[in-house]
């Protein structure tokens, strides 16, 4: 069981992303996920935070596949887990337009796995391979293909059935976005701006909230306080609550996205850890 830190880096200056990989290794957390939006290839920034660090483990939350052939991001995993042996984690996610996505993501990992690359060995051990998964469909995808999955913008109710789905044998890294030291006000404000962004663009996240419970009104005008709440942990204690709530319910780690941070904030992670 164990807690890891989640942001984006997209715009953040190198000399910044070094800086926080520091800091996040410093405070003794396990890992360091990262997003890929509109910022850096995730490869590369992968390769920028394993430089800045000794220990850390770091990981794609997600690499896009839409974004690279299958050989392209083998190629590039089997250079970073050589490079950091043992510390390096892809995980991996995206749609292809017009495209199924579950269907999409087994050829593109069949194509990581069919890769040539008699030059680049696999390297020992592999680097884990975790999926971006949610419904049942993609989260039977990562049991059988992957070596598990990587759920983001999920209560702990999700995690409960992902594991079921999982098995026992399979890694579960979940995301969990929290407010530790915002005024009310402004942390009510970050946490639905947030829970909005997906509920207004993501048709996945809406699909998964609904199978989770959510109706159609939870889901309207950026969010219902129900789904504010069960989506984003205010203060300390509900934090704390809330990590340790995803580890009851299976998860081999939590990776907590900080909202609305302060220069405070990951020290106070850190004291809540389990």
């Amino acid at each position: 069981m164990s807690v890891g830190i989640w942001r984006f880096f997209d715009g953040a200056p190198i000399g910044a992303v070094r800086e926080t990989a520091a800091e996040v290794e410093e405070l003794g957390f396990d890992a360091i996920w990262f997003g890929e939006y509109a910022g850096r290839d995730a490869f590369t920034q992968a390769a920028l935070l394993l430089a800045a660090t000794s220990r850390l483990t770091v990981a794609t939350g997600i690499a896009r596949f839409d974004r690279r052939a299958p050989i392209t991001a083998e190629a590039a995993t089997r250079a970073l887990g050589e490079a950091y042996p043992g510390r390096f984690t892809v995980g991996l996610g995206g749609h292809f337009p017009g495209t199924r996505p579950i269907s999409a993501m087994r050829e593109y990992l069949a194509g990581m796995d069919d890769a040539e690359l008699p030059a680049l060995p696999p390297p020992s051990p592999r680097p884990r391979r975790l999926i971006a998964a949610l419904g049942p469909r993609a989260l039977a995808l990562a049991a059988e293909r992957a070596d598990g999955a990587h759920p983001y913008f999920v209560p702990p109710e999700h995690t409960a059935l992902a594991r079921e789905r999982l098995g026992p044998g399979k890694y579960l890294a979940v995301e969990q976005a929290v407010i530790l030291d915002a005024p009310p006000e402004a942390a009510r404000e970050a946490a639905r701006e947030h829970v909005g962004l997906y509920v207004r663009q993501a048709p996945h996240h809406q699909a998964n909230l609904r199978r989770l419970g959510f109706t159609d009104a939870d889901l309207a005008d950026g969010g219902s306080d129900r789904l504010v709440d069960a989506i984003v942990a205010t203060g300390e204690q509900a934090a704390a609550a809330r990590i340790q709530a995803h580890l009851d319910a299976g998860a081999d780690h939590v990776c907590v996205q900080i909202l609305a941070r302060t220069p405070k904030s990951y020290r106070l992670l850190a004291d809540l850890r389990p």
